[in-house]
């Protein structure tokens, strides 16, 4: 099998830009009449030699100094010092490139090296000051630029994780209170009607097989709540008999849509629970869901009366107000009140895309 390597892309930047940052003095000096083709091919292979060099040996003392991982304000200071001590080395060696470049090829130099660097070094040292610095400081941008982003991924992801770690939680406190109101139903129905119990086992049992579904995700199809509703009611309707009325107003279109799970089932329980079950003769519970200006709207209207304990505090209310927030972002809307025919409205709004 034949293994291709490929340059990685900091090679590639520094090749690319030292050997331009090179080429850019030879066309200077090409076009100022003093070119010698020797010097040029010299000056051009020893300067991006020496720019590499110097920058990759910063680039190997930060890393393993961590510098990357330091805040910009005890950065910054390092930083100067690092450009500093570079633009000094770079003066020398470049010094001392131009005075052998030149000794060699030209085979002539009437000025001791001492006198030479001293008549170039201010020159070489502006010149590697302003190099090493844009180098130094691209190089810390793009490694904090890269951190940032991945701090910012890393809070996505934990903020993901902990909303996931929220639902789980509420969905592991909603099904025992849930099942636990199903089996005090069951009670009553042992003792006088022994038929609509083993009716209402039956029931409870597929309300267990599709809640058990619905927690593989955290969202499921309307029409799945829907049946999950159904059962309940018909469970509720072996109790109370002629004291329930039920009404149900959906359409095909919309069962497709997803929607949290047990948040219907949540609003009519808490109908039954606080409303039909305290009333001597009963009451109706009426479940509508339409599409209105990109929201899909679901209101419960049961009779009763809303006391301000199960509004603020009720366990179920409290559980969907949390969910619904967590799972849309501050999208969805929700709000039960009191209604004048002593009824009470509970309505979602959820985001219908």
């Amino acid at each position: 099998m034949k293994i291709t390597k490929t340059i990685s892309t900091y090679w590639k930047i520094q090749i690319i830009g030292w050997s331009t940052a090179s080429l850019y003095w030879g066309f200077q000096a090409f076009f100022s009449g003093n070119f010698i083709w020797k010097i040029g091919i010299a000056d051009l292979i020893l300067d991006v030699s020496i720019g590499i060099l110097l920058t990759h040996l910063y680039r190997n003392f930060v890393l393993k100094k961590e510098w990357n991982k330091l805040n910009l304000k005890t950065l910054i200071p390092k930083i100067i010092i690092g450009v500093l001590i570079l633009s000094v080395i770079y003066t020398v060696l470049i010094a001392g490139k131009l005075y052998l470049v030149r000794l060699f090829i030209l085979k002539s130099n009437s000025l001791p090296f001492i006198l030479f660097f001293k008549s170039i070094k201010l020159q070489i040292f502006i010149t590697g000051t302003r190099l090493m610095a844009i180098w130094v400081l691209a190089y810390h941008l793009y490694h904090y630029s890269r951190l940032e982003l991945q701090t910012e991924k890393e809070n996505a992801r934990l903020s993901v994780i902990l909303k996931e770690a929220q639902l789980n939680n509420l969905s592991a406190q909603l099904n025992p209170h849930f099942f636990f109101n199903s089996l005090n139903n069951i009670k009553f129905l042992v003792l006088e009607n022994p038929h609509a119990a083993r009716r209402a086992i039956d029931l409870l049992s597929d309300l267990l097989r599709n809640s058990l579904n619905s927690n593989i995700e955290k969202l499921i199809p309307l029409s799945d709540e829907i049946n999950l509703v159904k059962d309940y009611l018909e469970l509720e309707k072996i109790r109370f008999e002629e004291r329930l009325q039920i009404k149900i107003e959906t359409n095909e279109d919309e069962l497709t849509h997803l929607i949290l799970p047990f948040s219907i089932q949540t609003l009519v329980e808490n109908a039954v629970k606080h409303g039909i079950e305290k009333r001597k003769n009963g009451g109706f519970i009426a479940i509508k869901i339409e599409l209105e200006n990109n929201f899909m709207k679901i209101t419960v209207q049961n009779s009763g009366k809303l006391s301000k304990e199960i509004k603020d505090s009720g366990i179920g209310i409290k559980n969907l107000k949390e969910r619904l927030l967590l799972q849309y972002n501050g999208n969805a809307f929700f709000e039960i009140k009191e209604m004048d025919n002593e009824t009470v409205l509970a309505t979602i709004l959820i985001p219908s895309k």
